[in-house]
């Protein structure tokens, strides 16, 4: 009896059915964790018509809650830390810009205790960020 010879010739087709099961999984991954990523603060801003801003990376960015809590970029932050702390980020960006979001809610007078705070700690220019009203048809 004879063994039957074996043809071993190189293989020169690539297999693409793992990269496409790789893919796959990564794009469910990504699908699932975006929305997670987009963090924000539940703020229920003032509406009036104003001037649109565009989305700028140099930006840092005051919340003000319903509650009265100070966020900088996210971060809670206690008013009397809060010129500290914006002193430190204008030395070190002096080019970025402050938009102030504070809830509607919010007495004026602690809004303009925030502002003056971040008076003193050398901001120039604060922009007050808003929602558009709704539009009636």
């Amino acid at each position: 009896m004879q063994a039957p010879q074996r043809d071993y010739r190189t293989l020169s087709e690539i297999n693409v059915t793992p990269l496409v099961d790789v893919m796959l999984v990564l794009l469910i991954i990504f699908m699932v964790t975006a929305p997670m990523l987009h963090e924000g603060l539940d703020v229920n801003l003032p509406q009036v018509q104003g001037e649109t801003v565009s989305g700028e990376t140099s930006t840092i960015i005051i919340t003000i809650n319903s509650e009265g809590y100070i966020y900088v970029d996210g971060e809670i932050t206690a008013l009397s830390d809060l010129k500290g702390e914006i002193e430190r980020t204008v030395i070190m960006w002096p080019d970025k810009k402050v938009l102030l979001k504070a809830d509607q809610n919010i007495s004026y007078g602690y809004v303009m205790e925030v502002m003056s705070v971040l008076r003193r700690a050398g901001v120039v220019d604060v922009g007050m960020v808003t929602e558009p009203p709704p539009e009636v048809e």
